[in-house]
């Protein structure tokens, strides 16, 4: 089995949910497009929750360059 680092792990692992999010809000679109309040929690949530994703991956890219100092 090929090494993979912690590092390129967490990345992969936040790219799979970053696309799970992406899948289930598209499944959702077509009821919550006939509330606009369901609309924009949908979006908000999906936009959070994949910016939440972004945080915490580069916060693990800060730490890896940092212990590299």
């Amino acid at each position: 089995m090929a090494k993979v680092s912690p590092h390129t792990l967490k990345g992969i692992g936040y790219v799979v949910s970053t696309v799970s999010v992406i899948l289930l809000a598209v499944v959702s679109w077509k009821s919550a497009s006939q509330d606009p309040v369901l609309a924009a929690c949908l979006l908000g949530g999906a936009a959070t929750s994949i910016g939440g994703m972004c945080c915490r991956w580069t916060s693990y890219a800060i730490e890896k360059r940092q212990k590299k100092m």
